[in-house]
């Protein structure tokens, strides 16, 4: 088993305890790989749009980009982790998001991602967690995503771990004890079905396609959807092998 995961920021604090908690079920039975941000994507998306229209590595980004992208589509289950600042996501997360915007099912979705599994860790001191899981949750089910399980964390007194009541740390440990057992326990030789609100993003996506790919049939995200037979019979989830 393969896991790809995506830390948000590069401090030790709640998250990273979380996460860790979270991972220890799998350490010596799967193949862990981890990125910190900001350090393994430095730079902001400059909204240049060349990941789009001229593809992925075209981008001013993709030596890091495509790094994280490659990791990402060989993982059987992706984990993105957040602390939550000011609402949303950290601008590192963000960030990186901006940067798979090609992704998205509008313009060239991996077949990989309709057969994955997600996981999204987030608390924040306050109100905010929901938010950041949400935004999180808005790209991985527009990559493709069905199945994303979310942890959310409500702190009242500290963002140290070490200073959490005890009471607090025991309920968090066994939370999140509980979703790594859930996860550990599926089947990943069974690929998880594809809701119908994927369903339908993907038939809008794919008519909307069919139109560009009428009208200029050398326009990339056409010919992307055409290559791969979706603006006729196949579907991502019924061709792509685990």
């Amino acid at each position: 088993m393969k896991i790809t995961i995506i830390n948000g920021t590069e401090k030790h604090g709640v998250t990273y305890r979380l996460k860790e908690i979270f991972l220890e079920r799998f350490k010596g039975n799967a193949e862990i790989t981890e990125f910190y941000l900001p350090k393994d994507c430095p730079s902001f998306c400059s909204g240049c749009t060349n990941c789009v229209l001229k593809g992925e590595h075209m981008c001013k980004d993709a030596e890091y980009i495509q790094k994280i992208a490659a990791s990402l589509l060989e993982a059987d289950l992706i984990v993105m982790t957040s602390p939550a600042y000011v609402m949303h996501v950290t601008g590192s997360m963000k960030a990186l998001l901006d940067h798979f915007a090609y992704l998205w099912m509008p313009h060239r979705p991996a077949p990989q991602m309709f057969t994955k599994r997600a996981v999204i860790i987030t608390q924040c001191l306050g109100a905010g967690a929901k938010s950041a899981a949400k935004d999180i949750k808005h790209s991985l089910s527009w990559w493709g995503i069905s199945e994303i399980s979310i942890f959310t964390g409500k702190l009242i007194e500290t963002l140290v771990w070490e200073d959490l009541a005890e009471k607090k740390r025991t309920e968090f440990t066994k939370r999140m004890d509980r979703l790594s057992e859930k996860i550990l326990n599926t089947n990943y030789e069974k690929p998880p079905r594809v809701n119908i609100i994927t369903r339908i993003k993907f038939y809008v996506c794919r008519m909307m396609q069919k139109s560009l790919h009428e009208n200029d049939p050398e326009y990339l995200d056409g010919k992307y959807w055409a290559d791969r037979g979706w603006l006729g019979k196949n579907r991502p989830w019924r061709t792509q092998k685990m």
